[in-house]
Order: C-alpha cells, then structure tokens, then sequence
C-alpha cells in the first residue's frame, strides 16, 4: 500500500533518465530513495505545499544541454543548474552539474543527484530559498532528510 499524508496517499514518484551520463544513478535505488524522501518531506510540508494536489511527481535526469534550455525557457537564465522544479510535480535534475559539484561536497554522484531531488521535493512542499535565511534553512533540511535517507537505503 502506498504511504499516505494526512489521510491522502502520496503521489507516485516516476523517475527517467534521460542525461546520457555513463554513471547517472541507479534508477531503481534512487526510485526506492525518492519514495522514501517523499515520505519525509510530507511530514514537513508547510501551507502552500502543492503536495496533497499532485497524484505523481515525474522526476527526469537530464544534461547540463537540456537544462540549461530549460532554465532559459521559463526563467531567462542560460546557464545550466542542478534542479527546476515545476509546481505542476515535475523536477528535472542535471546529473553533469552533479558530476561538477559532487567532488566539491565530498559526495559520491548519487548522493549529489539525491540532494538536488529532495531539494526539488522541498519545493513542492512549500519550501522557498530566495532569501539567505530560507536558503539556510532549506540547506540544513535537505541534508537532515538526506541523510535520514541515505541510513535507510
């Protein structure tokens, strides 16, 4: 039976990899991962969280290419990043910035490519990091639930 929140079953989290990346994560630890982070998040979620109104969250690996087309498309900005999350339950994660960024953290790639999912899930759940304080914020929750994960998985 699929977890639930709040008397709701979670959405069903479907994952692609889509990056062409010769060591992109497994996709069946990171789906056993993502379903567990899920769970976790929803029990942080605050008032204008998009969970409860989404039955799946489509989560796709991706190129800095792809990413960076669309970070241009919907926020004006070229550049590639590692996560864009749409409130519609779509996280797009680029897996070659996770490849760049994971030895600067001391993380293995799919810790990093982890990270940047539940930051995606936060973000559903109503968490922002505009502001240096809800950056921190977001920073230390995510690491929290990562690592929550990670001893589980």
């Amino acid at each position: 039976m699929p977890p639930r929140m709040e008397g709701k079953t979670l959405p069903e989290v479907l994952l692609a990899d889509q990056s062409g990346h010769p060591q992109a994560p497994d996709l069946d630890w990171l789906t056993q991962l993502a379903r567990l982070a899920l769970s976790k998040v929803s029990l942080r979620q605050r008032d204008d969280s998009v969970l409860p109104r989404l039955t799946e969250i489509e989560i796709t690996l991706v190129d800095d290419p792809t990413i960076a087309r669309v970070h241009a498309d919907f926020m004006n900005l070229g550049d590639p990043t590692d996560v864009i999350t749409f409130h519609h339950g779509e996280i797009l994660i680029s897996v070659d910035t996770a490849a760049r960024q994971a030895p600067d953290y001391q993380r293995a790639l799919r810790d990093e490519v982890a990270l940047y999912l539940i930051h995606g899930l936060l973000h559903l759940a109503g968490y922002r990091d505009k502001s240096p304080a809800e950056f921190d914020h977001m920073a230390q929750t995510q690491e929290d639930v990562l690592q929550d994960c990670l001893h589980e998985t």
